[in-house]
């Protein structure tokens, strides 16, 4: 059981390497964006499954306040690039 979680946690790192290279090289801010979120979000599910194959519960935790920043860094990152600010006055 353990050695098929650590075939998916190799695969969920293979494709955060690919998703890097999209985040550095995209074609646009927008790409780029959407790259940063998608890492974050195989990140989160790489917490997890980590956590279980070291047997360490408090890894979902982690893994749900990483989320809920990662969200949160996303929407300001695209609010500032659509408007090119943060704060409208």
């Amino acid at each position: 059981m353990i050695i098929s979680f650590l075939v998916v946690g190799i695969i969920i790192a293979s494709t955060i390497l690919v998703c890097s290279y999209r985040a550095i090289y995209g074609p646009g801010t927008f790409n780029r964006i959407v790259a940063a979120n998608v890492i974050g979000t195989k990140a989160i599910v790489l917490l997890i499954v980590v956590g279980y194959i070291i047997e360490r519960p408090e890894f979902i935790d982690i893994a749900l306040m990483y989320a809920v920043i990662a969200f949160i860094g996303t929407i300001i990152i695209a609010k500032y690039a659509e408007r090119g600010e943060l704060c409208s006055r």
